[in-house]
């Protein structure tokens, strides 16, 4: 019990997330009849949700860094724009248009991290200089209009499902995949243990273990049967599920993961430790700029059309959800896994209350009391560390 309760502790912020998650999925289950685990309602929240996990991802690594980009929703709305150009007015192969939207994304976060690494300018008036700018330059492109039809092909990126090879009723690939997934989850999750008990750090007792695999193997399970019951797997889910196994490991089995971690955590003391933080810096705005023009690729996509107004308030909702899900507003703290916990808790609360029949008056100022209540216990959580 004394090592639960030492492991719990080390991680509140992550298994306090993790539990408001399935309170807030039990209570909406409760109070909307059953509709929100319904298997339609999940697919739904999976592509209502999905551009917004996408920078969450990316930003959530901006955040450890110790700064934060305003201008993520801009930069989506303008890679939307430009692809939109490209392959509606000037018919270029959907593969070459994102390929090249992927390049400007990449361009254009090399060029704010140019000012925030090098120039040192504060990534918050760099960032919001950003917003302004491609917001102004999406109208340019789009002269104020919608363009719209994409090519069928690029819709599915978003809007897809995986392809069955049976004709059962049931999506027999998504049982498989979830299958598949379990039993990658419970190697991965033996050979850690086996590790952390190689070097004498604390782990759960064998029997809390074992039932900590039976549940996430039911959690794993009981979510791809409910998805192969509609129409299988969106293909957004396998670009999601790619993107936080990618940086997953990056952060938290990479060099260029610890020297995230070190830059947030001290600046000064990373540079002596031998850190470029310069190049760390600029490298990490670099792939929010990426993060941001898959996220408008995908949102344009679903639209089935690139907008003047595509992208608004896509920063606060990312921000939202590293802080949500564990990020520390100072930097040094964060994870990936986190981030996607805190844009889950967002996306559920919007779904129930959309549900439930709640205005977008009230779903906004419930959003900003979640995402103020997360902060502070944060800052509560420090202050008790640092006084013990």
């Amino acid at each position: 019990m004394e090592t639960l309760m030492k492991l719990f502790k080390n991680n509140i912020r992550q298994y306090g997330m993790i539990i408001a998650l399935v309170l807030i999925m039990i209570f909406f289950q409760i109070i909307t009849g059953g509709l929100l685990l319904e298997p339609i309602n999940i697919t739904n929240l999976i592509l209502q949700n999905s551009y917004i996990l996408i920078l969450a991802i990316g930003m959530v690594l901006v955040i450890i860094t110790g700064h934060i980009d305003l201008s993520v929703g801009s930069v989506a709305a303008f890679v939307g724009a430009v692809a939109a150009v490209m392959m509606v007015d000037m018919q270029l192969h959907p593969v070459i248009a994102v390929i090249a939207s992927l390049i400007v994304g990449g361009l254009i976060g090399a060029w704010q991290g140019f000012w925030v690494a090098y120039v040192r300018i504060p990534a918050f008036i760099v960032t919001l200089a950003g917003m302004l700018l491609f917001r102004g330059l999406t109208m340019i492109v789009l002269e104020g209009q919608s363009i719209s039809p994409f090519p069928g092909g690029f819709q599915k990126l978003s809007s897809g499902f995986v392809p069955d090879f049976g004709n059962t009723g049931t999506n027999l690939v998504a049982i498989l995949v979830g299958i598949a997934f379990t039993v990658i989850y419970v190697i991965n999750e033996l050979r850690d243990r086996k590790s952390q008990k190689k070097y004498n750090f604390d782990v759960l007792p064998g029997g809390l273990f074992l039932l900590k695999l039976v549940l996430m193997a039911a959690v794993i399970n009981a979510f791809t049967f409910m998805l192969a019951s509609y129409a299988g797997l969106p293909n957004i889910l396998i670009l999601l599920l790619v993107l936080i196994i990618i940086y997953s490991f990056v952060m938290n089995k990479t060099v260029m993961g610890r020297h995230i971690y070190a830059l947030g955590g001290n600046e000064k003391a990373a540079a002596l430790s031998g850190v470029k933080t310069k190049k760390v810096t600029f490298w990490v705005f670099v792939n929010m700029g990426v993060m941001a023009a898959i996220s408008g690729l995908m949102f344009a996509a679903r639209l089935n059309a690139a907008t003047p107004r595509a992208g608004t308030n896509f920063e606060l909702d990312a921000i939202a959800a590293s802080f949500i899900g564990g990020a520390s507003a100072t930097g040094g703290i964060g994870t990936v896994f986190g981030a996607i916990i805190g844009g889950l808790v967002m996306g559920v609360l919007n779904n129930g209350m959309s549900l439930v029949g709640l205005g977008i008056d009230w779903q906004q100022g419930i959003k900003g009391l979640v995402l103020l209540a997360a902060v502070a216990f944060d800052i509560y959580n420090k202050k008790k560390s640092s006084a013990s």
